[in-house]
């Protein structure tokens, strides 16, 4: 396959790679190169619509995945139109552009209000955050135009993440850096996630990609449901450093406030789907082990 990938940030590199270690090409496109991209790249501001049309025709893909528009909770809360443009009104433009082809958009679990403990894809969405309804808009825009794409709503997604800085990085690369800091770590312990590894999310991506009966709607997320507190609690024991550093802090009174208190995701259809059939979504002790090797201080006291 030969495939366009509209946003380059950790996700999309993420599928970017695993589409090239599977002998697919892959095209990247975003609005600003990465500085890290070793991929043919495209510039893109996909809230442009003539823009989307050229990008299609000039990367001349079999299919696409959508990872694009703004993922900082926050920061959509606080300007819920541009959110709505970047997900929805950029979804549409490129449903459009693509005439056909099969498209895969990442969306998220923000779609519910986290009233129940986790939901699956039978579940209703009730988007309680402007992220949310945002992607919730672009969902519906794509399987509207087009009845052959898979909408994969992903878990928070979780992974090594070297080349990123500051707001841009996943909860487990902050929480490893301030840790081998030695830095105390302000975790909510009042906000359920189902971690993803990145590696899990992008093997799942290209399965459903390629995948000829693939339902509209499917769900990942990983296997462990837990507080970011109690995860970050595993990351520093696994680090050999004292879990004191972890620091219980109040949903309400953290960076995210606005994000629902249940942020889990479960599954009906992915074990049972032919296509993602057999792939193995590891838990977060898992995850943590791959990433961590070393899974201890150095000699000297200092983590590695």
């Amino acid at each position: 396959m030969r495939v366009l990938i509209v946003g380059s940030g950790f996700v999309g590199r993420a599928v970017a790679a695993e589409l090239v270690r599977s002998g697919d090409e892959a095209v990247v496109a975003s609005r600003r190169r990465p500085r890290d991209c070793v991929h043919p790249w495209l510039p893109l501001d996909a809230t442009d619509a003539a823009a989307c049309r050229r990008a299609v025709a000039d990367a001349a893909p079999d299919r696409l995945v959508l990872v694009h528009g703004p993922s900082d909770v926050t920061w959509c809360e606080a300007h819920p139109e541009e959110a709505s443009r970047g997900h929805a009104g950029a979804t549409r433009a490129l449903a459009e552009a693509a005439q056909g082809r099969r498209i895969v958009l990442i969306s998220t679990d923000n779609v519910f209000d986290g009233a129940a403990p986790s939901n699956d894809e039978r579940a209703v969405p009730r988007p309680a955050n402007a992220y949310g309804a945002a992607k919730l808009r672009a969902e519906e825009a794509l399987l509207a135009l087009s009845d052959t794409s898979t909408v994969l709503r992903v878990s928070l997604v979780y992974g090594a993440d070297p080349s990123r800085t500051g707001q841009w990085l996943n909860f487990f690369e902050a929480c490893v850096r301030q840790l081998r800091r030695h830095e105390p770590v302000a975790a909510p312990d009042d906000h359920w996630t189902t971690p993803v590894l990145v590696d899990d999310v992008a093997a799942v991506t290209r399965a459903v990609l390629a995948g000829g009966s693939t339902p509209p709607l499917l769900h990942l997320g990983g296997p462990d449901r837990l507080t970011r507190d109690a995860w970050a609690r595993l990351i520093a024991e696994r680090l050999g450093l004292p879990a004191g550093l972890v620091v219980p802090t109040p949903r309400a009174r953290s960076r995210y406030a606005s994000r629902p208190e249940n942020a889990c995701l479960s599954s009906v259809l992915l074990d049972s789907t032919p296509a993602t059939r057999g792939i193995r979504v590891r838990g977060v002790r898992e995850g943590v082990r791959l990433l961590l090797p070393e899974g201890r201080p150095a000699a000297d006291g200092t983590p590695r």
